[in-house]
């Protein structure tokens, strides 16, 4: 199993990105509490990794701290949650709002998760409730949002972001209107994601 990648970061597209490891680039992907925290292109990243095995593809999945890949693998514990809706929860709330929804027994709050419907929430509340102690609560601390972005030149941060909603789960005409709801000028598209979720979830 592979359980870190230190390397060059040579791809970063929400939720996808590629390390290049010695001339081998790894495949990953990671929640967007990751890529907050990801250098630019061509600079040196180290990540936490989790494998997942299949029949038909081994897929990897990178992490910023050891704490994400942890409340990662015990939402993969929970009955009916696959690696896709653990990314789109660490995406989509930090680990000290997904505990607080958890002891809330507050379904509203988990269902705004794309992929997360009213029983996969209220399995979450059951399954997750004895599981909630002092190595999950707060160990996603959510990213500042004073933190200075510098934004692409490219013009498509908004198409950008937009892609990596979708990939996340949410559907196209959402991810448009959830964007549409922010101030964009002058953020990079991690900031333009991180701004559209965090205001999805008021």
């Amino acid at each position: 199993m592979i359980g870190r990648l230190r390397g060059t970061l040579a791809v970063k597209e929400p939720p996808a990105l590629m390390i290049d490891v010695g001339g081998v680039g790894y495949e990953l992907e990671a929640p967007m509490s990751t890529f907050y925290d990801l250098p630019a292109v061509g600079e040196a990243v180290t990540l936490h990794t989790h494998m997942v095995v299949r029949e038909d593809a081994q897929l990897l999945f990178g992490f910023a701290r050891e704490s994400e890949r942890r409340l990662f693998r015990v939402l993969l514990r929970v009955s009916g949650v696959g690696a896709k809706m653990a990314l789109a929860v660490l995406s989509a709330m930090s680990a000290d709002d997904f505990a607080r929804s958890i002891e809330a027994d507050d379904v509203t709050a988990l269902t705004r998760v794309p992929g997360v419907g009213r029983k996969t929430a209220q399995r979450l509340i059951v399954e997750m409730r004895d599981r909630l102690d002092d190595d999950l609560r707060g160990v996603l601390p959510a990213a500042s949002a004073d933190a200075p972005a510098a934004a692409p030149a490219d013009g498509g941060r908004i198409g950008d972001a937009i892609a990596a909603l979708v990939a996340l789960g949410y559907r196209h005409a959402e991810a448009e209107r959830m964007i549409r709801a922010v101030d964009t000028e002058g953020l990079s598209t991690e900031a333009i994601i991180r701004s559209a979720l965090r205001a999805s979830l008021r």
